[in-house]
């Protein structure tokens, strides 16, 4: 099966002539939407049409974006059955292959050029346009994660499929570049074309976050929760984020019981999931409030799952989870493995892994209570520490800890740095507010002589 360039109302430049368009074109919305289960869709196609060209492309894309390594043989067979069925090495199904071969072959920086150099051809293949966009956010790629939808936005118009999608993924991309105000305006552009769009929900979402709009978070996620709650990629990371606003109101119950409820329950499957689960346990670490049994609960998830060639982002997580849990054998053993890991492969080294020795030792020390060192490890890392792997709201765990370091390591004039830091850049945050009353009452004489 060869390969055609779309029409004017098409949403891929991959394609596929034949019965199997219309099936293709509703598992592309699946992944660009975040609905549904798009894998399945796509292993239904290529069940009945194992030479589906624009099926082996989704399939590789799906595995590429998501960095799903218990997906590496299943995409190294569509990569074959692409370069097997399309004979012309210029075409953009094989060069969708190429982009897959790099990351099989471990290196996702040459596959997010080899996808990016098909969206400057074909500005309209939108299933490139997702897998850059998502190999940029993962490397860190922020002003290109921004600029490289800016660059095909032109060749997009109202009322075309995938329109939606494209918007929310500048939209996302601009939030994560400092640009809220535009950001929001374009998600909810997006959300007046496809109301219920989880990708869309989850850059609003983003926004209110970053600017401590807290109550207003809460009550937007409420309004939107019958789009998102459930079915689709997007279901436990906004529960997650309405946590995050709950505990910036300073009520950490109701971020108990929406982990409860939402994030770790019956239905834990992915490293994503885990990683959200430790993510928001830690914040409450950090605040010393009792979890109970949920960081053993939680331990018992990580355990059972494989982080050897797993994302740094996930790796530092897991250890996260095994340190608070007193399993810290667990996580110098994790951290080790992955240190021999980078040492064999420092050529294909990306910016999250610089992090991750330090970061880890950070997590360790302060589970010892050893405030300095975790003081100390942070210190070196902290001007790298937007390049966490994960999105700034992600990232900001590394701040608030060397933040909590700071405090209880009497760092006073360090404290007061990072919660003036933290102050300036979301005033409007109820968390903010109560770590400034915190460092007045330990620390009255710096806030007093740096307030004149």
């Amino acid at each position: 099966m060869d390969i055609i360039l779309p029409d004017k109302k098409s949403p891929s430049a991959v394609m596929p002539r034949g019965e199997g368009t219309q099936r293709c074109d509703h598992a592309l919305e699946l992944l660009l939407t975040h609905r549904g289960n798009p894998a399945a869709e796509v292993d239904r196609i290529l069940a009945d049409d194992p030479r589906c060209i624009f099926g082996h492309c989704l399939r590789a894309a799906l595995a590429v974006s998501g960095d799903s390594i218990g997906a590496r043989a299943a995409v190294a067979a569509s990569v074959a059955a692409i370069e097997e069925g399309c004979s012309d090495p210029n075409s953009s199904a094989r060069r969708h292959a190429a982009g897959a071969r790099a990351w099989l072959d471990g290196d996702p920086s040459l596959a997010s050029e080899l996808y990016g150099a098909i969206v400057i051809d074909w500005p309209r293949d939108v299933l490139a346009i997702f897998v850059a966009h998502a190999l940029d956010f993962r490397l860190g790629r922020r002003r290109m994660m921004r600029d490289r939808i800016a660059q095909v936005l032109p060749e997009w118009h109202n009322g075309e499929p995938g329109f939606a999608s494209v918007l929310a993924m500048y939209a996302f991309a601009l939030e994560e570049n400092g640009q809220n105000r535009r950001a929001e305006k374009i998600a909810r552009r997006a959300l007046t074309i496809d109301p219920g769009h989880p990708g869309a929900i989850h850059v609003v979402t983003h926004v209110l976050e970053m600017q401590g709009r807290a109550r207003e978070g809460l009550a937007f996620l409420d309004a939107t929760e019958s789009a998102w709650a459930e079915g689709n990629g997007f279901s436990v990371h906004l529960a997650w984020h309405r946590a995050l606003f709950q505990l910036d109101l300073d009520d950490s119950a109701a971020a108990l019981a929406t982990y409860d409820a939402q994030i770790v329950n019956g239905h834990v499957s992915g490293l994503s999931v885990l990683a959200d689960a430790s993510a928001l346990l830690w914040r409450l670490q950090l605040r010393d409030v009792d979890v109970g049994s949920r960081w053993q609960h939680l331990v018992e998830h990580w355990r059972t799952k494989t982080l050897a060639g797993a994302r740094p982002f996930y790796v530092v997580h897991a250890m996260m989870a095994f340190a608070a849990a007193g399993r810290t054998a667990t996580a110098e053993q994790l951290l080790e493995a992955f240190s021999r890991n980078q040492a064999s492969n420092a050529a294909l080294s990306i910016p999250e892994e610089t992090l991750v020795a330090p970061f880890g030792e950070a997590l360790l020390a302060f589970v010892d209570k050893d405030y300095v060192a975790c003081v100390g490890w942070l210190t070196r890392v902290k001007h790298i520490a937007h390049h966490c792997g994960g999105s700034l709201a992600q990232c900001d765990l590394i701040h608030l800890t060397f933040t909590e370091a700071a405090l209880r390591a009497h760092k006073d004039h360090l404290a007061r740095a990072l919660v003036a830091e933290r102050t300036t850049q979301k005033p409007a945050s109820r968390f903010n507010r109560l770590l400034q009353q915190r460092l007045r009452i330990m620390a009255p004489s710096i806030v007093a002589t740096t307030s004149h």
